[in-house]
């Protein structure tokens, strides 16, 4: 089951990644510091170190390849590869209950693959959004992290992107919206 949120997470991230136009790759996104083509290398790097972290990596590698450039020419397949290759070292035997040297905390591979899948879904919503595509997230994930935030991240060094205590919704706000808003987000 985490196996199948994480690989419905970064299929949600392919459809829209399949969609950027050849021009559209330097287009702002939500996160500001990052146009389409940082924030695709951001995940698809960020595969890659969550496979280096199950297999040992320090959290200062993780840290100091994060913005290593992971596309290549072709970013389509770079992701869709880096999202196979990730998929398969979680799967390995062992892998959910190996502990990790996370750069937010120690953590087991189970809580690891939830944080990569909740920055998956989160990321998802970027991605459409810096493509004015429909930003409508997986209802299921949604749900799943919304009712899982607290086991998700419990204990962990949170980033001002990352609120313990979300700020106030609009009254009415959806499930979806609530939590973008607590990703630092403003789904409006």
């Amino acid at each position: 089951m985490p196996l199948d949120r994480f690989l419905l997470a970064s299929n949600g991230f392919a459809h829209h990644l399949r969609a950027v136009p050849p021009d559209g790759w330097d287009a702002p996104t939500p996160c500001t510091a990052w146009d389409v083509r940082a924030l695709v290398n951001h995940m698809t790097r960020g595969n890659l170190n969550y496979i280096g972290l199950l297999r040992g990596a320090t959290r200062e590698e993780f840290l100091s390849a994060r913005d290593a450039d992971a596309l290549g020419d072709d970013p389509v397949a770079a992701f869709a590869e880096s999202v196979r290759a990730c998929a398969a070292a979680f799967a390995e035997a062992g892998a959910l209950d190996r502990v990790v040297d996370y750069p937010l905390g120690k953590l087991t591979g189970r809580r690891t693959l939830a944080v990569r899948t909740t920055d998956s879904t989160v990321h998802t919503w970027d991605l459409a959004r810096a493509l004015g595509a429909d930003d409508t997230l997986d209802p299921g994930l949604v749900e799943w992290i919304d009712e899982s935030y607290d086991d998700i991240f419990a204990g962990l060094a949170l980033n001002s992107r990352v609120f313990a205590d979300p700020p106030a919704c609009a009254p009415g706000a959806s499930r979806q919206d609530r939590l973008l808003t607590r990703f630092g987000r403003d789904p409006r």
